[in-house]
């Protein structure tokens, strides 16, 4: 692989994690002009226009250099049409590296746009596994891996995933944990914002809840044992429930919403911008999720994570961390611990620092030095 200064690199972002992963990278690939000359590519797949103008606002970034519109569909209608639309832009004014993030749709389809052209590949949080292969986004980063020339990788687990997938050594790179970068740069506004007044609550004297994957919101069992968990232990202590969308169209489907709100301190709320919520979770007691990168801040803010899900793609954060996989019908019993001070201590796993953008800049120069030596 060659790199010459400077080097034009395209950091692809389609949804809402994707913006808070390319923010530290951006400035730092932007710091060095020199060598670097960073490109924004948003590829619209979190549609909603206004939701991705407060993250690039939030995270300080400038508009996007290339925005493709792909919008919303199926994973197919997804994927199709961001192959369409890179493969577009990199016959046009083709990158010296493609980084794509994590695990959407997204991320493949760039990564599969990149190197059919011949173009290099590199992702960034690579090697992530849960070996569930009905989750659309573990197929999406098995091909990543695959197919990409550079592998950066957040803990040696990933590293370990990779080695057993037949992968060379010299593909894999580990710089740390790309989200804990994008904490450290917000530190200060988190600390400041304090949001929690805004529901009346106390620090560590509340809990955060979101909740989206169909596992546990489209059957109506499920989501009743969740509902049930969560109006027990606002009798002890209050729930801030930031409310998916599409959990807000099924709590009221199956008519549970009422009872969600007879639990005497459960607050609603529209899903929250970045800081406004780390602001939520810094300072609570615990939090209820089903999503991804929840489970490594709360590891390194060393606040207890219930992850009401069957497997992670991010075992880590359970052998190091605060977190515990759980089903709906173990939450209220977990809910009870955490609350009788019996949850377990966690610590920070190696390089998740804030540093991984300063680690991936350094190895881009080693190549570029190898490039032109």
């Amino acid at each position: 692989m060659i790199l010459s200064p400077p080097a034009v690199i395209h950091l692809v972002a389609g949804a809402r994690p994707n913006f808070m992963k390319i923010a530290p990278l951006y400035k730092a690939l932007s710091a060095e002009a020199e060598y670097f000359c960073p490109q924004i590519v948003h590829t619209g797949q979190h549609y909603d226009l206004n939701m991705s103008e407060t993250f690039f606002r939030e995270f300080q970034l400038p508009e996007p250099d290339l925005y493709l519109g792909v919008g919303s569909g199926s994973h197919a209608q997804q994927t199709a049409k961001v192959i369409t639309a890179y493969e577009e832009i990199c016959l046009r004014q083709p990158p010296q590296l493609t980084v794509v993030v994590g695990d959407v749709n997204s991320t493949m389809a760039c990564a599969i746009t990149a190197k059919k052209l011949n173009l290099p590949v590199a992702h960034l949080e690579a090697g992530l596994r849960s070996y569930d292969r009905t989750m659309p986004e573990e197929i999406n980063r098995v091909i990543t891996d695959t197919i990409a020339d550079i592998l950066w990788t957040p803990s040696p687990d990933a590293d370990d995933n990779l080695k057993r997938e037949g992968v060379s050594e010299n593909r894999i790179r580990r710089v740390g944990n790309i989200m804990i970068d994008t904490l450290r740069m917000n530190e200060t506004a988190i600390e400041s914002r304090k949001k929690y007044l805004e529901f009346g609550v106390e620090p560590k004297r509340y809990g955060v809840m979101t909740l989206h994957r169909p596992s546990n919101v489209d059957r109506r069992e499920p989501l009743e044992s969740i509902v049930d968990a969560v109006r027990t232990c606002s009798e002890r202590l209050p729930i801030v429930f930031l409310i998916h969308p599409r959990t807000k169209h099924r709590l009221e489907e199956f008519g549970l919403r009422r009872d969600l709100e007879r639990g005497p301190n459960v607050h609603w709320a529209e899903p929250q911008g970045y800081v406004d919520f780390l602001s939520l979770v810094s300072n609570s007691a615990f939090v209820v999720t089903d999503s991804g990168g929840i489970q490594e801040e709360t590891t390194v803010l060393n606040i207890p994570c219930l992850t009401l899900r069957e497997n992670t793609e991010r075992p880590i954060t359970i052998q190091q961390g605060t977190n515990e996989l759980i089903r709906p019908d173990t939450l209220a019993d977990c809910l009870s611990r955490i609350l009788d001070g019996k949850w377990k201590q966690g610590t920070v796993p190696d390089l998740w620092d804030g540093y991984t953008s300063a680690r991936i800049v350094r190895h881009l120069k080693e190549i570029i030095a190898g490039s032109v030596a």
